[in-house]
């Protein structure tokens, strides 16, 4: 197996023409150059070296090597160069998992902060289902992730990000506009147009249903949320979404809130990645970013 210190030695000695110089540009002696140079031509069984005179020329072997191990010292110069990027954050990729609501909702704002201090790191955004998301962490196809949890995960760092409320709403027009303290019990007629399985938005509503006994009567369920809403506009059905995904329509009444009377739902929002030691330097400063973004109670 190739000595990369010996063929460093070899290196610097042929293009400084001199063992001597050779071991002041590596800050060794100059046996040591001359020890390293003859370990490599045993261990590769070729002659790298002849005497001309006074001076050491390079045998056409020689001249070989020192072509091709110019090659890999540019090589390493570039990679060197490449790591001081990744490690001072001027460049990099940061892969970060989210649910479709938060995607839309959430995380604009906190990207474009992150995108404003550190301008040459390509942020890769991939949304699905609160399960996936997970998976994609645990899994490592995403470094980190924001999503909705029932409870933290164990073997991931799960820290809370902030709390959101998941709202009933319905069109104006719907029967259930205008009533407070509407039971549980009364939903299980009404049509309900849910997101997909593996939403924690979808859990909530299944646990909110069984707690009471009652079996929810879903129209449709999907991951597409505007589709949820065009649906809940025409008075196809009623739906649960967290309040930040229906906040504009309910100011604006396109969509009316149904209070509960079991009260608010609560739904919490954690920021979930493995240990911080094997993050990426752009994945821990999104951290930071993501800390001075966040609002927990």
């Amino acid at each position: 197996m190739l000595n990369f210190n010996q063929l460093r030695a070899f290196f610097e000695a042929a293009r400084a023409g001199s063992f001597t110089r050779a071991a002041e540009a590596l800050c060794v002696t100059q046996p040591a150059v001359t020890g390293q140079v003859r370990a490599l031509e045993a261990s590769l069984g070729l002659k790298l070296f002849r005497r001309r005179g006074r001076r050491m020329v390079l045998t056409e072997a020689g001249a070989l090597l020192f072509r091709e191990a110019e090659k890999v010292f540019a090589l390493e110069r570039e990679i060197e160069h490449l790591v001081a990027e990744i490690r001072d954050l001027r460049r990099g990729l940061l892969k970060v998992g989210t649910t479709k609501t938060y995607a839309r909702y959430l995380m604009p704002d906190i990207l474009a902060r992150f995108h404003a201090v550190h301008p040459g790191i390509r942020i890769v955004l991939d949304e699905g289902a609160s399960a996936e998301v997970l998976r994609s962490v645990v899994e490592g196809r995403n470094e980190l992730a924001v999503v909705g949890l029932w409870q933290p995960v164990e073997g991931l760092c799960c820290t809370p990000f902030r709390r959101e409320e998941v709202v009933l709403f319905c069109a104006p027009g719907h029967p259930l506009a205008g009533r407070h303290g509407v039971e549980v019990a009364d939903l299980g007629g009404e049509l309900l147009v849910l997101k997909e399985e593996g939403s924690t938005t979808r859990e909530v509503v299944r646990r909110l249903f069984r707690r009471h006994g009652v079996s929810p009567n879903v129209l449709v369920e999907t991951s597409n949320l505007e589709f949820i809403k065009d649906m809940v506009a025409r008075g196809e059905g009623v739906s649960f979404l967290v309040r930040s995904a229906i906040g504009e329509e309910l100011r604006t009444g396109r969509f009316v809130e149904v209070p509960l009377a079991d009260g608010p739902i609560r739904l919490e929002v954690y920021t979930v990645h493995p240990d911080p030691a094997v993050l990426s330097p752009a994945a821990r400063a999104f951290l930071d970013v993501l800390e001075d973004s966040r609002e927990y109670p």
